[in-house]
This record gives C-alpha cells, structure tokens and sequence, in this order.
C-alpha cells in the first residue's frame, strides 16, 4: 500500500497531516525561518540554506525574502533563478522551473487542490505539477495555477491568473490569462 507521500507524489488523494508530511514541512518551514527572518546577506551561509531547502537546483538561484513553499525538494530550478519578495511555491508535486526565469514580487504558484465534493474536501487533497519553461518573466501579482505548463521565452503579465497552458514565446495577461501575442 502507498504512503501518503507517495500519493501526493503521484497526484493520488492523499491526507496532508500524515506524519511523515508533517515532519517534511516542518524542517521546510526551520528552513524558511532562517532564510526570512535573520539579516538577509546573500552571502554563502545564506547560499548553504537555499541549497538544502531546494536541492534541486542549477547554479543562481537568488531568493529574495520573504519566501514560502511546502516542502522545497519538489521544486526544480535551471540555472539563474530568481524569486523577487513575497513569493509562494504550494510544491506538493513537482514544480519545474527553467533557466534564466525571473519572478516578480507576490507570484504565487500553486499546485496543490482540493477535490469539489465537500465531504472528500474535509480530508483530502492532491495535487498536479506545473512546469515554467526557460527565459520567462512571471509578472507581480501573478498565479500560476495546478497542472498549467508555461512554455520557453513567455511574459506573463502582473496580476495574471494562469489557468490553461501558455505556448512557447507569448505574452499572456488577464484573469483567467489569455494570449495577446507571440513574442518572437
């Protein structure tokens, strides 16, 4: 039989309060205090926390705090990586993020959810991976929300709300985020 995190893993219904997740989020959210709240110096100490908190990481990733994610290990970063302030990384599933992509303050990338039906709701949720290509520049403000795929070389626009896949080379705006033209 599965455990629960590897249900959440697979995008199953699982029960978030298992111990075992617990206990993951708990040494992710030691980790984010000491990368929020002591004097902010991107200096190798500060580095050293980044690294263990998203191993998954190419060389540059930059965070600006405050930071906050789930768990950390679900999150894949290419190289040159940067997350502006106040930005939220819900990474139940995997988040895969390209090279050179740039966010702005407040962007918030979800991929956990929950099911519709209220009584499931009450003690389950899942999850779908969501996927930012390379040399993208996710606006202020925006969400990115469960199982949306970004493709390489897109703009989104601040305060956007992406809810569908984004083609390769577009400049996407609005709630729910739509196309408004290809940038090459």
């Amino acid at each position: 039989m599965p455990t629960e995190k590897e249900k959440m893993l697979a995008g199953e219904p699982y029960l978030a309060f298992d111990p075992e997740l617990l206990a993951d989020r708990t040494k992710a959210k030691q980790l984010l205090h000491r990368l929020n709240v002591t004097e902010y110096v991107f200096n190798d100490n500060t580095k050293a926390i980044v690294k263990e908190l998203i191993p998954n990481s190419g060389e540059g990733l930059y965070i600006e705090p405050p930071f906050h994610c789930d768990y950390g290990y679900n999150v894949t970063c290419g190289d040159n990586v940067y997350f502006n302030v106040n930005c939220v990384v819900l990474d139940v599933m995997e988040v895969k993020i390209g090279s050179n992509v740039f966010f702005a303050p407040a962007v918030q990338v979800y991929t956990a959810t929950h099911p519709l039906d209220a009584v499931e709701r009450r003690s389950t949720e899942f999850a779908k991976p969501i996927t930012i290509g390379d040399d993208c520049w996710i606006g202020g403000g925006s969400i990115i929300c469960p199982g949306v795929i970004i493709g390489n070389r897109c703009v989104i626009g601040a305060g956007s709300v992406v809810t569908k896949d984004i083609p390769d080379d577009s400049l996407a705006v609005g709630n729910p985020a739509r196309v408004i033209r290809k940038l090459s």
